[in-house]
């Protein structure tokens, strides 16, 4: 498996903003969002997950790239999920192939954060 780059490309549209609570330390929250996102051995997709700055990326396909943030606050962890286009050559067509995952998305992240919820806490 690759690591994905850290910084965003520099020209990286925002295309999904997601944002929940978990009530957990950042640590544990980190550690099983980890465990479910990192790729199997032998996958093509980019991934980085930095334990210090409670950062994931999850970088595939020619136009996908996810982010997630674990924010600690006093109650535990606010989960930030970023889903960016970040295709070099005809971004319009990012959007375009990116249609069904950008309108699943606020659904997929519920149900994770669900599943964190009711490992967690």
């Amino acid at each position: 498996m690759r690591e994905a780059p850290r910084q965003r490309p520099a020209n990286a549209e925002l295309l999904v903003s997601l944002a929940g609570h978990v009530k957990a330390r950042p640590k544990a929250v980190f550690e099983a969002l980890d465990g479910r996102l990192r790729p199997a051995d032998g996958s093509q997709s980019l991934y980085m997950a930095d334990s210090a700055a409670f950062l994931i990326v999850a970088q595939g396909g020619w136009w996908y790239r996810g982010e997630y943030r674990i924010v600690p606050d006093e109650k535990g962890s606010n989960v930030e999920h970023y889903i960016l286009n970040v295709a070099q050559k005809a971004p319009a067509l990012g959007r375009l192939a990116g249609r069904s995952v950008l309108r699943d998305a606020p659904a997929q992240f519920e149900r994770l954060l669900r599943r964190l919820r009711a490992e967690l806490e």
